[in-house]
């Protein structure tokens, strides 16, 4: 027993680092991580030449070495670098390099926590010095450790309890320089061609973890969405707390309730309700509410078993919707329900998912696409998100198609947050081995909304 606790221990020191707040030691940390990734880079291609083998950047970057660098130093530096990498493995789902995909993703489980010394210094700087006097207790060891803050548990003198977020010291400063620099590690790898015009993206990247890091403004759309879902059970969002609450801490109800992935071992019943909940609620922001949180981070859902009720969480990816992004969503949809071919294809090229020049070189590919996406939406029936036989279908078409450079587009930012978190919901399904009737729940949907206006 005594060993367990002492491993446990063990386990949570290294957990426990510092952030890196200042500039120099942010670029510090990454120029460590670059040259050490250069040098595994160096040494594979030595050992690889010797062997009369073939060279490529992505090869050598994509070894065991390399990926306990990256993992390591990401997940201790937190903040924007972190969480890019994370929304980088999330959103490309089924069609990065499982290397990189699995590199990437770790990240979601690897985050680390502030030390107490140099948590009761941010307390201290945004509380005053007697913070402690406010509270019956805080405590200290975060229950969620993530990649712009940590989240405490704490009781207030008149015996309210709270979930306090609080931001890592230096996040905000850091982001553009952050994601320039992982932007470099991943032009270093190859994985970054210039002709996909990635720095649109990651402009609006930088654009979203600025919005992030503003706690003030997710408290704000925390606030919004429990008005939203006041009058419908299912949900709980918690309350804002604003007596607590700055600009680099949230303060806000806690709210009980175990890992969405729990869910996993429910009856199918529940498993499909709730996805289905998701979906609809999915359905709703983009249709309806014309505001969505854009993060579908499965640490991002609590469930709640007595009740069957899901915890919403994090609301700090929250964006209003473009209207022609919705509108064009809605066309498509409709089209695909339809069994509409010619309007499908009017209507993927119409949003900028894909260029004129696909159909007019591929066709054929193009319309197998098409069937594939039709024979799994048209039918009355559930969908089985654990059956995901189509998906590499898609991909070998589509990665067939994608060899083509001339076919290459990069489409408008804001459809790319949207479709993060449809695919990003899909994917829980999928985890929850879910099966619901998305026909009959985008019909209600559409059928209860109308158009947005478009300027």
């Amino acid at each position: 027993m005594a060993d367990d606790q002492s491993d446990e221990t063990r386990r949570e020191r290294r957990r426990e680092s510092a952030v890196p707040s200042g500039r120099l030691a942010r670029m510090g940390t990454f120029g460590r991580l670059v040259g050490g990734v250069a040098g595994g880079m160096a040494a594979e291609g030595a050992r690889r030449l010797a062997r009369g083998e073939g060279l490529s950047a992505r090869d050598l970057l994509l070894t065991p070495g390399n990926a306990r660098r990256l993992t390591d130093r990401l997940s201790h530096l937190r903040g924007a670098a972190m969480k890019l990498g994370q929304m980088i493995s999330m959103d490309a789902g089924d069609f990065l390099p499982p290397e990189l995909a699995q590199i990437l993703g770790s990240l979601r489980d690897q985050a680390r926590f502030m030390p107490t010394r140099q948590l009761d210094r941010v307390l201290s700087n945004e509380w005053g010095a007697d913070w402690r006097r406010r509270f019956k207790w805080f405590n200290p060891r975060p229950i969620a450790a993530a990649s712009i803050g940590q989240v405490h548990k704490a009781m207030t003198r008149d015996g309210e309890l709270l979930a306090i977020k609080v931001q890592y010291p230096g996040v905000a400063k850091s982001i553009d320089s952050d994601v320039d620099n992982v932007m470099t590690l991943l032009r270093l790898s190859g994985f970054a061609p210039p002709e996909l015009e990635v720095e649109k993206l990651m402009d609006a990247a930088k654009r979203q973890l600025h919005e992030e890091a503003d706690y003030r403004r997710e408290g704000a759309q925390m606030a919004l969405y429990r008005e939203r879902l006041a009058g419908e059970g299912g949900f709980v969002v918690p309350r804002l707390v604003e007596e607590f609450t700055s600009d680099t801490i949230l303060a806000m109800s806690h709210e009980e309730g175990v890992g969405i992935e729990d869910l996993a071992n429910e009856p199918a019943e529940r498993r499909d309700e709730a996805t289905g909940r998701l979906m609809r609620l999915v359905a709703r922001e983009l249709f309806e509410f014309g505001v969505m949180q854009t993060d579908p981070n499965f640490a991002n859902y609590r469930y709640r078993r007595e009740t069957g009720e899901i915890v919403l969480l994090d609301f700090g990816a929250c964006r209003a919707v473009d209207p022609k992004v919705a509108n064009d969503y809605r066309r498509l949809i409709k089209a695909g329900l339809e069994g509409d071919r010619d309007e499908i294809l009017a209507a993927t090229i119409a949003s900028g998912f894909m260029a004129p020049v696909v159909y007019e070189k591929y066709p054929d590919r193009v319309e197998r696409m098409i069937a594939i996406v039709l024979d799994e939406m048209r039918e009355d029936r559930k969908f089985d998100f654990g059956d995901r036989a189509f998906v590499p279908l898609l991909r070998e078409e589509g990665m067939a198609i994608a060899q083509d450079r001339e076919t290459w587009i990069f489409p408008p930012v804001e459809t790319l947050f949207v479709q993060r978190k449809v695919s990003g919901t899909a994917l829980l399904g999928a985890r929850l081995g879910a099966k619901v009737n998305i026909r009959r729940l985008v019909e209600e949907v559409l059928g209860a909304t109308e158009p947005f206006p478009e300027s």
